[in-house]
């Protein structure tokens, strides 16, 4: 067996232990995970655990979420092949890789610099081409290209940024964890004509989301 092949097995393996048992069920979710390849994302030294049930370090401080958190709040955005997306926190580029495979347009924002690099020249090396990454700060979005269908947070907030919110269109929804260190929640919102309604969904735990509408290093010490 090559390596695709194997690659390709493990991701199957991937698909139906880990997301069909925990009630993945939108069908376009479960192909964009069986045919992303998850371990071009993931660098060298882990590269053997790319398919494993949990997160893995990618440099910066950073890590690529577990598969199953990735296939969930993918599957909570309910897209179905139109949208403009907003993803914050592009990391490796493995959750943008996702979300191109699903969408017509994806805006990425990282805030660093390298790791906006190496994502963006794997995701060119793949193929995709409806992926934009910029540099800043994500707790503020990316008004330029706004309003967005979905918008996706792949960090924790204190609070939910309101400029997020703002920036998210008429019937639009946005999957964010919201916490400190060790108490965090994904929630789910929605805007409506006049106003934002939200579910409180599971405990998650990401990495802190930085910024203006986010943590700082003292405060993210302190929770």
């Amino acid at each position: 067996m090559d390596d695709m092949t194997a690659s390709a097995a493990e991701r199957e393996r991937m698909v139906v232990d880990q997301l069909i048992g925990r009630n993945i069920r939108d069908e376009r979710v479960l192909d964009a995970m069986r045919t992303v390849p998850r371990h071009a994302f993931v660098t060298v030294g882990y590269r053997h655990l790319a398919y494993s049930d949990g997160p893995l370090p990618i440099g910066e401080g950073q890590t690529i979420s577990q598969p199953y958190i990735v296939a969930l709040m993918t599957q909570l955005l309910s897209l179905e092949g139109h949208e403009k997306v907003l993803e914050i926190g592009t990391g490796s580029g493995y959750q943008a890789a996702i979300l191109a495979y699903l969408v017509a347009e994806v805006h990425t924002i990282e805030r660093h610099a390298q790791l906006a690099d190496n994502a963006g020249a794997l995701l060119t090396d793949l193929g995709y081409k409806n992926v934009q990454i910029h540099l800043g700060d994500g707790s503020q979005g990316w008004v330029a290209a706004a309003p967005y269908d979905a918008v996706i947070v792949t960090a924790a907030a204190p609070e939910v940024p309101p400029l997020l919110l703002e920036q998210l269109a008429e019937g639009g929804r946005l999957v964010i964890p919201v916490g400190g260190r060790f108490n965090q929640l994904l929630q789910l919102w929605r805007r409506t004509e006049d106003a934002f309604t939200h579910d409180e969904l599971t405990p998650v735990a990401f990495v802190p989301l930085m910024g203006k509408y986010g943590w700082d290093k003292k405060r993210w010490g302190i929770f």
